[in-house]
């Protein structure tokens, strides 16, 4: 899966588990700009996690490793290279080999 598509499917995410949020720019500060909490962050990385299929070790919750919505987005894309051995379909979306 491309980044683009991951891109477009977190911030589909973004707009649903944060609706507070409007005109999502993934290269933003989350804290300072949108004003993102650890609470925040975590039910994102969860609604992440239902759709991509992926997880994330407690380790990987904390928000200071998500300066901006792109290093989600880069998270989950390594997450998905790590399963690209296998061929799935995830959001109506089709990677893998």
């Amino acid at each position: 899966m491309g980044k683009t598509k991951v891109q477009e499917a977190v911030i589909s995410l973004i707009n649903e588990a944060l609706p507070e949020i409007k005109n999502v720019d993934t290269t933003k500060d989350l804290i300072t700009e949108y004003g993102v909490n650890s609470i925040s962050i975590i039910k994102l990385i969860v609604s992440c996690e239902n759709m991509f299929k992926v997880s994330f070790s407690d380790y990987e919750l904390d928000i200071s490793d998500y300066k901006t919505f792109d290093d989600l987005i880069e998270r989950v894309g390594k997450k998905l290279d790590e399963q690209a051995g296998e061929r799935r379909v995830i959001g109506g979306i089709e990677y893998g080999r």
